[in-house]
């Protein structure tokens, strides 16, 4: 990374009130070195006003905002420095990349936090699960927020909810099988009897949001299929269950 891509990266930071100490450090020392780069800087302030403005105040779920907590502890960290003496060395280490992947996120954590930013674009930093679990949430709050469930004759169980006005729908399952390494769950919407492919899950996938756009009417339907979901699109086996909207 050379100088001005990092200074690009903590005058980000900067605008959003999100820099450690250290980062915070850099950032000036790298202005008073290059003056012309306030104009990066006015750049990143006024966008970051620009997004802020008109944003009301929206408490976050916690369910969310553990989920990104989450998501940044499990990244690589450097390691803790030692409080003794450093020996001399000829040049500073150049600053590690996972440093400025940590920043980025933990800025994102901040700002995303701070404005309140609705489930549809916090999913995008979660994994698929979480994801799908923002999705959920974000059906249920919905006024027209519908469920159905099936039980399987293994004890099984799946419960389908969706939302007209998200457009959104989501399979929360309990019991599934464990598959072959082989094979997956793929979820379709059959919509004019015709299937349309919505995504695959596993047995250790409790909640999985249905890919697409979800339509009053659709039945959503669940297969087995080879790994990666059926190579021509269509079901090729029955449906375990079907579940009418």
């Amino acid at each position: 990374m050379d100088e001005e891509e990092e200074f690009r990266d903590l005058a980000a930071g900067h605008a959003l009130n999100a820099l450690a100490a250290e980062d915070e450090m850099r950032f000036q020392e790298l202005l008073a070195a290059h003056p012309a780069w306030d104009t990066i800087v006015a750049t990143e302030l006024d966008t970051a006003a620009a997004l802020a403005e008109g944003v009301g105040d929206v408490v976050p779920r916690p369910q969310v905002r553990d989920a990104l907590l989450s998501r940044i502890a499990a990244l690589p960290q450097d390691p803790p420095r030692s409080t003794a003496p450093a020996a001399p060395r000829p040049a500073p280490a150049p600053r590690r990349p996972r440093s400025r992947m940590w920043f980025a996120l933990a800025a994102s954590l901040a700002f995303i936090l701070a404005l309140g930013i609705g489930g549809l674009s916090l999913g995008r930093l979660l994994t698929p699960e979480d994801g799908a679990q923002v999705a959920l949430e974000q059906i249920q709050d919905a006024p027209d927020a519908q469920s159905a469930s099936v039980t399987l004759d293994d004890g099984a169980s799946a419960t389908a909810h969706w939302s007209a006005s998200t457009g959104r729908a989501v399979l929360v399952t309990d019991g599934m099988p464990t598959l072959d390494e082989d094979k997956t769950f793929e979820m379709w919407f059959i919509r004019d009897g015709a299937p349309l492919p919505a995504g695959t899950f596993s047995a250790d996938d409790a909640v999985s949001e249905l890919d697409g756009a979800f339509q009053p009417g659709d039945v959503i339907a669940v297969t087995v299929e080879a790994a990666g979901g059926s190579p021509s699109g269509l079901p090729t086996t029955d449906a375990m269950f079907a579940i009418t909207t």
